[in-house]
C-alpha cells in the first residue's frame, strides 16, 4: 500500500459568537449555562441567518485556495441531510421537480474553485466522524487510482434555525473544515484507521450514547493501534472531538494515557464543530509548535448512526 499524506488543513466558523449564558437566554440550549461551562464549553459560533453550510465549505477551502492545483477528487462530507443540499427546497413545493433536491454543493465548489477535472463523492452518514471517514475514502481512492494525484476533503455544517446548539451535553458550533490528501511527502503520513458502526443504536438516547461511549471508544482506539502496530505509549498526542473533559480524563484512565497528552483547547471557544474539531485542534497544534518529525498523533470522532473512527498520523 503507498503512503498517503495529509496537509494543509484549514477551517471556518458561523459567523456569530454567543456566550453559552446567551445561547440559553435565547431558548438554544437543554441544558443550563452552567452544566455546559462546567464541562468545558464557553462560546460558540452560529450561522447568521444568511449563511449557508455552503458559504462555510467556500470560506474554508478559500483559505488553501492556492494549494489546491492537482486536485482529482473531492470528498465532500455533510453529516445533516439538510446540508447535503444547496437548492431551494420551496423550489420543489412549487414545482414538485426533484432536480431542485440534486443541487449539490459538491458541485458548486468543484465550480467556484475551477475543479474542473475533479471527481466528487458525496458522504453523508457517518455524522460527526464524516472528515476522518473522509480521509478513509481519500487514503483508498488514492492507492487505487494515484494518478488522481491530490484528493481534497470537506466538511459542512449548520444547524437549522430552530434547533437546539446542543447535542449529548454538547454545545454545537456551525463550521466546515478541509484538507488535502496526496502521495507526496507532507504534512502527515496516514499510518492507520479503524471504524466501527452500531446502527442497532441508532436510535439512542442521550444517556444511553453516553453510556456507550467509553467502550466503543476503547475499543475503536485499541484497534486502530493494533492495526498500525503500534501502542498507547508510541502515540505523543490524541487530538479528539470537543466533548466534557471529564470523558476524557476517564478515558485517559482507561487507555494507560497521561491526560495531558490529550489535545482540545478549541472547547472553550469554538464547541463541538461537528466533524471538524479534529482538524481545528490538530491545526492549534501545529501553529503551537508542538509537533517535531515524527510526532505520532492520534485522532478520534464519535457521531450518531452510531459510529467511531480513529486515524492515525506521523509528522513529516
Amino acid at each position: 500500500m503507498k503512503d498517503v499524506y495529509i496537509d494543509h488543513l484549514s477551517f471556518s466558523l458561523g459567523d456569530v459568537i454567543r456566550t453559552v449564558e446567551d445561547s440559553a437566554e435565547r431558548g438554544m440550549l437543554v441544558s443550563p449555562a452552567g452544566v455546559l461551562r462546567e464541562a468545558g464549553f464557553h462560546s460558540h459560533h452560529v450561522c447568521s441567518e444568511k449563511t449557508s453550510a455552503y458559504d462555510l465549505a467556500r470560506a474554508a477551502v478559500k483559505n488553501i485556495e492556492g494549494d489546491l492545483g492537482g486536485v482529482g477528487a473531492i470528498v465532500y462530507s455533510t453529516c445533516l441531510p439538510f446540508n447535503g443540499n444547496a437548492g431551494d427546497e420551496k423550489l420543489f413545493h412549487d414545482t414538485r421537480d426533484v432536480k431542485h433536491l440534486m443541487d449539490f454543493p459538491a458541485s458548486h465548489l468543484q465550480s467556484d474553485f475551477k475543479l474542473d477535472a475533479a471527481t466528487v463523492i458525496g458522504l453523508n452518514q457517518q455524522a460527526c466522524t464524516g472528515m476522518l471517514g473522509s480521509l478513509r475514502v481519500a487514503r483508498m481512492l488514492l492507492n487505487t487510482e494515484p494518478e488522481l494525484g491530490r484528493v481534497l476533503c470537506v466538511t459542512a455544517d449548520r444547524f437549522p434555525g430552530a434547533a437546539f446548539y446542543e447535542q449529548s451535553y454538547n454545545l454545537i458550533s456551525d463550521g466546515a473544515a478541509a484538507c488535502i490528501a496526496s502521495l507526496v511527502p507532507s504534512g502527515f503520513r496516514l499510518l492507520g484507521h479503524h471504524a466501527a458502526t452500531n446502527g442497532a443504536m441508532a436510535g439512542a438516547s442521550d444517556d444511553e450514547t453516553v453510556g456507550n461511549y467509553f467502550s466503543y471508544t476503547f475499543r475503536v482506539i485499541r484497534d486502530a493501534l493494533i492495526k498500525a502496530g503500534l501502542g498507547i505509549d508510541d502515540i505523543d498526542w490524541v487530538v479528539p472531538q470537543n466533548t466534557n473533559a471529564k470523558a476524557w480524563q476517564i478515558l485517559s484512565r482507561l487507555l494507560g494515557l497521561d491526560f495531558g497528552r490529550v489535545y482540545f483547547p478549541s472547547i472553550e471557544d469554538v464547541g463541538h464543530v461537528i466533524s471538524g474539531d479534529n482538524i481545528i485542534n490538530l491545526s492549534r497544534l501545529l501553529c503551537e509548535g508542538k509537533l517535531k518529525p515524527g510526532a505520532r498523533v492520534l485522532l478520534f470522532m464519535a457521531g450518531y448512526g452510531l459510529n467511531w473512527q480513529c486515524v492515525i498520523l506521523e509528522k513529516v
